[in-house]
């Protein structure tokens, strides 16, 4: 039997609740900034709670909450943590 490899998604994706591990960022100004805050390949990533309106939402990372926008959670990708 294969073993099913894990799917990449977007950090933006995620619903509240759920666990993921860090698999990559795509190129971006604020690509620095990010891994700066703790957001590594492969650091562990809990999806806290997303706002009414679906942004910003609040990620648990490294030991705290970090607010991200949407469209700078749209540039990780994870895969999730089983």
């Amino acid at each position: 039997m294969i073993a099913e490899e894990a799917k990449a998604i977007r950090l933006s994706q995620l619903p509240a609740g759920v666990k993921a591990v860090i698999q990559a960022h795509e190129e971006s100004d604020f690509q620095l900034t990010l891994m700066e805050m703790g957001c590594i390949p492969g650091a562990p990533v809990w999806v806290e709670m997303i706002a009414p309106l679906g942004d910003p939402m609040a990620i648990q990372i490294a030991g705290y909450y970090l607010s991200l926008r949407k469209k700078d959670a749209d540039k990780i990708w994870v895969t999730l943590q089983r």
